[in-house]
């Protein structure tokens, strides 16, 4: 099994912080829905943010983390549905549940061995599901930030597509996603050396810059992001 890398505390507060970001998070979500399936597995739920989107799309949903504390917030927040089941996990795993996707947004950073990682959520998904993955992109923006929080990496397109190859999986889908905030980051985050928080920036960055990033996006893949998106089919 895999350790949980960096101050989890932080990582929990930044979750509750940048809850505010709607805009940006139904971007995100919007990303996966075509390959989520009835049945999918989030490796790394959080505070179940992302989950309780997806769910409408889904029959059943498993949300999962490998931090205690926040295990036991998804069983309290989904505590009402029966259409989610909440478990503690680690990659790599040894899971087997014939999930339809298995889904993890900013989670393979955070894991040494990710080709293990990316075998294991292989794994768990059924033939016909998917293995969809968000990380940040481009070690030019490893911050003090991301360290604290325990990114061990930061990803180029082909250092994500060889992790993908080496763990038996071909991407029909890696693309940079953000271009706006590979800046809003290097500025930030990396020069500034900030901490990402519920602010009226970060408000005001949601509400106005976000959907038109997001347009843009739809109309012409940008070539850098701040965050790369890779999808393959089991």
């Amino acid at each position: 099994m895999g350790d949980i890398t960096g101050d989890t505390r932080l990582q929990s507060r930044i979750l509750e912080d940048v809850g505010a970001a709607s805009h940006y998070r139904a971007w995100l979500v919007s990303l996966a829905l075509d390959a989520l399936g009835d049945e999918p597995v989030e490796i790394g739920s959080g505070h179940g943010d992302y989950a309780a989107e997806w769910l409408p799309h889904a029959r059943s949903f498993t949300a999962t983390d490998a931090d205690e504390s926040r295990v036991a917030f998804l069983k309290e927040r989904f505590a009402g549905d029966s259409r989610v089941r909440v478990r503690k996990l680690l990659l790599p795993s040894t899971l087997d549940g014939g999930f339809s996707s298995a889904v993890a947004y900013n989670v393979l950073e955070h894991i040494p061995d990710d080709v293990a990682a990316l075998r294991s959520m292989a794994a768990m998904v059924r033939p016909g599901g998917a293995v969809i993955v968000f990380v940040p992109a481009f070690p030019l923006l490893m911050s003090d930030f991301d360290r604290a929080v325990g990114h061990v990496r930061r990803y180029r397109r082909a250092s994500l597509r060889k992790a993908f190859e080496d763990a038996g999986l071909r991407p029909r889908v890696l693309k940079h996603v953000n271009w706006a905030g590979f800046f809003a980051w290097l500025l930030m985050m990396r020069l500034l050396r900030g901490v990402p928080r519920d602010s009226l920036a970060l408000r005001t960055y949601d509400r106005l810059i976000v959907p038109a990033v997001r347009a843009s996006e739809r109309l012409m893949a940008p070539p850098f992001g701040q965050s790369l998106l890779a999808i393959a089919d089991v």
